[in-house]
């Protein structure tokens, strides 16, 4: 009773800060744990007539069709290693933008970065896919024009597997490196000014200090970010995969989302994408869980 007491007084303290949440509460209850019900049909064979507690109960039925069949373990390696290429390329690029940005004197340069680096952010995936598309176009893209001035033949580059996971990437790193250097920015204006006073006085020179105060200064945010990185990379965004992708690229590009899509969306046959998409959501939690482990073991520092 007196937890219950001291949450009760500590809404009442904080119900305009409550208040402020509830829009954010009401989205995930509604958009994010209502449809957790729907999984039910990853145990069923749905139909849409039967409803969803009116359709049979299969039980694993489609986890062992999905673990049986060939494109499992394409799948798997594909959906890793393109999320696991995406962490460890485009993961260091806003860490070391923030350092280096802190490090400028420039208030106008500084900003100019800033702006350039985070306007990618304001675009939607469509947009940026298309963008894509138009630069490495075989005949006007500036990717091959580039090429053709230099004496290369131009490249069809997005029906050639072996770029697709070259090219994900480097859109992954334009994309989202302006963005989470902001939030690297904020950690580093948030170090004591004294400390970097007190290195000055004991002779240390911009670069120790960088070494020495800015980078385990912000540590706890880089192990947080990396984290929840960590926990959503084996969750490949679909929507840039199935723009870029084309069935030239599916032995390099398919992951377990689009395959969701095709076979849940595309063929009707929801169970069975269900299925898939709880996988992908387990093996995500899981990595979720391993890498907050790892964290307290290395840093001291998790999620909780």
């Amino acid at each position: 009773m007196a937890y219950v007491r001291k949450a009760f007084k500590h809404a009442s303290r904080d119900k305009q800060l409550l208040m402020i949440f509830l829009p954010c509460l009401l989205f995930y209850i509604i958009f994010r744990y209502g449809p957790l019900y729907g999984l039910i049909i990853a145990f069923k064979d749905y139909n849409v007539f039967q409803g969803i507690l009116g359709s049979e109960w299969v039980g694993f039925k489609h986890f062992i069709k999905f673990f049986d069949s060939r494109e499992f373990l394409q799948l798997f390696r594909n959906t890793f290693l393109l999320g696991f290429l995406s962490l460890v390329f485009s993961f260091p690029f806003p860490i070391l933008l923030a350092i280096l940005l802190n490090e400028v004197r420039s208030v106008k340069f500084k900003k100019s970065i800033q702006t350039a680096s985070y306007l990618p952010t304001f675009l939607s995936v469509v947009i940026i896919s298309s963008m894509m598309i138009d630069f490495l176009s075989p005949t006007q893209g500036l990717i091959n024009k580039g090429l053709m001035l230099f004496g290369f033949e131009s490249k069809y580059f997005l029906i050639d597997s072996g770029w697709f996971r070259p090219i994900y990437v480097l859109s992954e790193i334009w994309t989202n490196t302006g963005y989470e250097a902001i939030l690297y920015l904020a950690a580093i204006a948030g170090i004591n000014p004294t400390i970097y006073e007190a290195a000055r006085v004991d002779g240390a020179g911009r670069f120790r200090m960088m070494w020495n105060v800015t980078i385990p200064g912000i540590l706890p945010t880089v192990l947080i970010m990396f984290i929840l990185k960590t926990g959503s990379m084996i969750r490949v965004g679909y929507e840039k995969v199935l723009l870029l992708y084309n069935p030239m690229t599916y032995n390099v590009a398919d992951v377990f989302s689009t395959f969701v899509y095709r076979k849940g969306l595309l063929e009707s046959n929801y169970s069975y994408g269900a299925a898939v998409g709880m996988f992908e959501a387990v093996i995500a939690m899981v990595m979720l869980l391993f890498a907050h482990l790892i964290s307290k073991r290395l840093g001291g520092r998790g999620l909780w």
